[in-house]
């Protein structure tokens, strides 16, 4: 059975597992990427991943350092304004609107870029190629997973073993690494789904996110770089779930109808550019976010709803102090002492974000007309005060408090 070794296997080819590949292979580490499923890096293939992700202002650095920026930077989007919409009148339009710009924390530079999930995975796979010490291996999975005090040896699903010092689980919410080294989550479902797809619209977005918040869940529109000579944005509307499978189902022009009505046509008629993707919404946290030689990182350790770009940054976050840890002392590279490190580091924040991200997703679903009032004066109210701005602000894009 064909053995080999290496520093670090990822297991997942996510946009976390892809980009965990490329920041630790650049720092000169030997890893091996596997996923049991080849990534797909077309637009408008079958299967692909029509969502977006938003890299705030910290991803930045982490990127470029992989060799990543380079490549993602002519693709994406600036986000310079993240705007709040309360539209839970009576009616469907909005009664508050709020823009938190970037220009009151920082002089030269946006929240953060927004990128197709598709082109993420073809731009970081295409880096991972260039760098002489990751082997990516795509249509290969993680079987078993079996570590002790001095490293770890997986089995993997092509019948190749590997022995590693650390395995960097970012395989996902139902993550096989986590469950072959017993860690338990704590799961909250919400009952909704995420609608994904994309719009154009002949109202330029200029560069700002606008988030609309009514019942349900909020409705956001991401910048997209201009889609056929039109204006166009990522779209992610969450609802229940029998009402996204409703809305899915409709017709196109029907579709068209209800999401312009819903964006309450601020940006005019919306015309619908992609296929319509659904996603379960939860909350999910890892007990801990370590095991013997195993780092939990991404939806393997944290999983939220998609509000605020949240999500893909927490799991930089996670890249970021493992980085660091693996740097001041790679002699140490998976053992006790620096996962031990690690999961207190990372753990404590990662709940307090969670916590956050599940109190704003409920306060989104409120359909009662008293509490969506009182919603809106939680807005005004933390609009008004600057210094509180200011410091939301920050703490969206990975502060500390």
């Amino acid at each position: 059975m064909p053995q080999s070794n290496v520093d670090i296997l990822v297991s997942g080819g996510g946009v976390a597992g892809l980009t965990a590949a490329a920041v630790f292979g650049a720092a000169g580490f030997s890893v091996l990427c596997v996923d049991p499923t080849p990534p797909i890096t077309e637009r408008d293939a079958e299967g692909s991943d029509l969502r977006t992700t938003a890299f705030l202002q910290p991803a930045q650095a982490l990127l470029a350092r992989a060799g990543l920026w380079d490549r993602l930077a002519p693709h994406a989007a600036p986000l310079q304004v993240m705007r709040i919409v309360d539209a839970g009148g009576p009616l469907p339009e909005p009664r508050i609107v709020k823009d938190f710009n970037a220009s009151d924390i920082s002089s030269d530079l946006p929240f953060g870029w927004n990128l197709p999930n598709w082109l993420l995975r073809r731009e970081m796979v295409a880096r991972l190629a260039e760098l002489p010490t990751v082997e990516f291996r795509p249509g290969t999975g993680t079987r078993s997973v079996f570590t002790r005090e001095a490293e770890a040896r997986v089995g993997l699903s092509d019948g190749s073993r590997v022995r590693c010092r650390l395995v960097i689980a970012a395989d996902g919410r139902a993550s096989p690494v986590r469950e072959a080294v017993g860690v338990k989550v704590k799961t909250i479902r919400y009952g909704q789904k995420a609608l994904a797809f994309a719009v154009t619209h002949p109202i330029p977005h200029g560069n700002v996110s606008t988030e609309i918040h009514r019942s349900g869940g909020p409705f956001t529109l991401v910048p997209l770089p201009d889609f056929n000579g039109l204006p166009s944005s990522a779209v992610v509307w969450m609802e229940s779930g029998p009402e996204v499978l409703r809305l899915a189902a409709l017709p196109v022009a029907e579709f068209e109808a209800a999401m312009t009505e819903r964006s309450c046509s601020l940006f005019g008629p919306l015309t619908l550019a992609s296929r319509r993707t659904a996603w379960p919404i939860i909350s999910q946290v890892a007990e801990r976010m370590s095991a013997e030689r195993v780092a939990l990182i991404a939806e393997a350790a944290h999983v939220v709803p998609p509000i605020g770009a949240q999500g893909l940054n927490m799991s930089l976050g996670d890249m970021r102090v493992l980085l660091e840890l693996a740097e001041a002392a790679p002699e140490r590279l998976g053992d006790r002492q620096m996962l031990d490190a690690f999961h207190r580091r990372r753990h404590t924040e990662v709940q307090a974000r969670v916590a956050g991200i599940d109190l704003l997703n409920r306060a989104s679903m409120l359909s009662a007309q008293p509490l969506r009032d009182m919603r809106a004066m939680g807005l005004n109210a933390i609009y008004a005060l600057a210094p509180v701005r200011r410091t939301m602000m920050q703490m969206g894009l990975g502060a500390r408090a």
